[in-house]
């Protein structure tokens, strides 16, 4: 296999590594809370630091086998290796305008980084890398908060995306700087430019994860995808003596490629809003279907206790009914009882026939007749036959 070949495939398995990286972080931007710290709680947001990572390897080792102007626009294949990829494994299905804006936004994008080309090999100075630094600083600064106070959806996630790309694309600019100047002696000189690097890719990391919220796939990775190049191949042509091929003509075809990607960055943005709103109106619906059977259920469970209500009162009723009705039958027995009971005292002093009593009447003695009558203790009765 030739260093060529060898390059353009080790791009493609870059871009593959990439594509597969930002459909982790999307699905894991649309399955956690919205809070800052919540994607590093989730393995699969690390393994997509992993795949982004193994991705920027491969593509830093294309570069050492192949041209540039070959290996930077394999690298725009990104968002067309990754829509498939997410209609195949998480059923993010992309319609016919997302897939328009996808195809015009990696044609224009690889239409201008074959147009790029450079002289020879060059470093920033230092005084190149403060500035690029101030104004990589600022620019993301402003972008990140020009994103805070935007209400919708599609625009936020796409000023993210372009502070992602911004920050990978300023990345990549030092880490060709610290390529050129690298010396095993002189290792102390690298370290700022080092520190750069890591602190460029790690704020683009959390933007892009940022820029997946509410927002779908395509529009973000596309803008990511395109801004990266760009931001580096403007501060490629301003600081390291890179040009367009071709003179003018060459110059002319650029600014034709950047309209073609940046129509195609517009549709995928109105796309991401249209699905982002028919996905908010869909949940609404589902929403709004989950609480009319709600409110229904609760309404047949309190016309179900309601009636249970009213059969426990039904019952209550009947049985105090029951009771009053014992109560009057065992009054009715008692007053029977009772009026029985005189009837035969009445029957049986009517036939002078003399009463037998459960206690004696007790008699007085001879000795005592001259004495007051003693009087029967209270509850006993001198019953005498009538005349």
């Amino acid at each position: 296999m030739t260093s060529f070949a060898l390059s353009v495939l080790l791009a493609l398995a870059s871009a593959v590594c990439y594509a597969a990286g930002a459909i982790l972080q999307e699905h894991v931007a649309a399955t956690t809370p919205r809070f800052p710290s919540a994607p590093l709680r989730r393995g699969s947001w690390w393994a997509a630091v992993t795949l982004n990572g193994t991705g920027a390897v491969l593509h830093v080792i294309a570069l050492a086998y192949g041209p540039l102007s070959v290996v930077q626009p394999l690298g725009a294949l990104t968002i067309v290796f990754a829509l498939p990829m997410a209609a195949l494994f998480v059923r993010r299905r992309v319609g016919a305008a997302g897939w328009r804006g996808a195809v015009l936004a990696t044609a224009g994008l690889a239409g201008l980084l074959s147009l790029t080309g450079s002289s020879h090999a060059q470093a920033l100075a230092d005084r190149e890398r403060i500035v690029v630094t101030v104004v990589t600083v600022c620019v993301i600064a402003v972008l990140a908060g020009a994103a805070r106070w935007v209400a919708v959806p599609g625009v936020r996630s796409v000023l993210l995306a372009a502070a992602a790309g911004t920050a990978f694309g300023i990345s990549s600019v030092f880490t060709k700087n610290v390529a050129v100047e690298w010396n095993w002696s002189a290792l102390g000189d690298a370290l700022p430019s080092l520190a750069m690097i890591g602190l460029l890719a790690s704020s683009g990391v959390l933007l892009s994860q940022a820029s997946y919220r509410g927002a779908g796939l395509a529009s973000p990775l596309a803008t990511a995808t395109v801004v990266n190049p760009v931001v580096a191949a403007v501060v490629g042509i301003a600081a390291l003596g890179e040009h367009f091929r071709f003179g003018a003509p060459g110059a002319l075809l650029a600014l034709v490629a950047a309209l073609i990607a940046s129509t195609g960055l517009v549709m995928l943005t109105v796309h991401g809003a249209e699905a982002e709103a028919r996905r908010t109106a869909k949940a609404g619906a589902a929403d709004a279907a989950d609480a009319a059977d709600a409110a229904e259920r609760e309404r047949a469970e309190r016309t179900e206790a309601a009636e249970v209500s009213g059969e426990l009162e039904e019952s209550e009723r009947l049985d105090a009914a029951g009771a009053t009705g014992s109560v009057g039958t065992a009054e009715t027995a008692d007053t029977a009882g009772k009026g029985g009971a005189v009837r035969a005292i009445g029957a049986a002093g009517a036939s002078d026939v003399p009463l037998r009593i459960a206690r004696q009447i007790p008699r007085q003695s001879p000795a005592a007749r001259d004495e007051p009558p003693v009087l029967p203790d209270c509850g006993e009765a001198m019953l005498q036959p009538h005349g």
